[in-house]
């Protein structure tokens, strides 16, 4: 299947998953998992940084109309898509200039997947939990529904990476 083809899938079964399934558990008031960012995680190396901030903004807007949110997830997507090609250039070691594939559990290896996707989805989490709450007067509250919702999506993101067939 094309690159073009399998993104354009992987974006729309992404918003429609999030706004249809994910948006509305909230286990014990504090979890909601956020799994569309994987279509920001997965985009191919080469993948233009105009285009990717683009295509962040769209996915993060998508989610916000559907949500009522009024451009939170579209900053916070389009932070996390600024921070990407960082991210790999920083805590990626097999990266190789010119080349790409999607990064994945396969391509990248366990330990450079993980110091790649923990901190993008963890400064995602924090700034759209940062920005809705909008205050610091009950901290631990906002920390702990951070928290908890950054390890449940990590931990869907991890099932959805290993169950892949690529």
């Amino acid at each position: 299947m094309p690159v073009i083809l399998q993104n354009i899938l992987r974006f729309v079964s992404l918003v429609l998953l999030q706004v249809l399934v994910l948006n509305n558990i909230h286990f014990l008031g504090y979890i909601c998992p956020y799994l569309y960012v994987l279509f920001i995680l997965s985009l191919p190396l080469g993948t233009p940084r105009w285009l990717e901030l683009i295509l962040a903004f769209v996915l993060g807007i998508s989610i916000d109309i559907f949500s009522n949110t009024m451009g939170l997830h579209a900053f916070a997507t389009v932070l996390m898509a600024f921070l990407r090609q960082p991210a790999i250039k920083l805590f990626v070691s097999l990266h190789e200039e010119g080349s790409n594939y999607s990064p994945s559990l396969r391509t990248f290896g366990i330990a450079d997947y993980l110091k790649y996707m923990l901190p993008l989805v963890l400064i995602h989490h924090a700034t759209l939990f940062g920005m809705e709450a909008f205050n610091w007067i009950d901290f631990s509250n906002l920390l702990l529904r951070m928290l908890l919702s950054w390890l449940v999506s990590v931990l869907l993101l991890l099932a959805i990476q290993v169950l892949k067939k690529e």
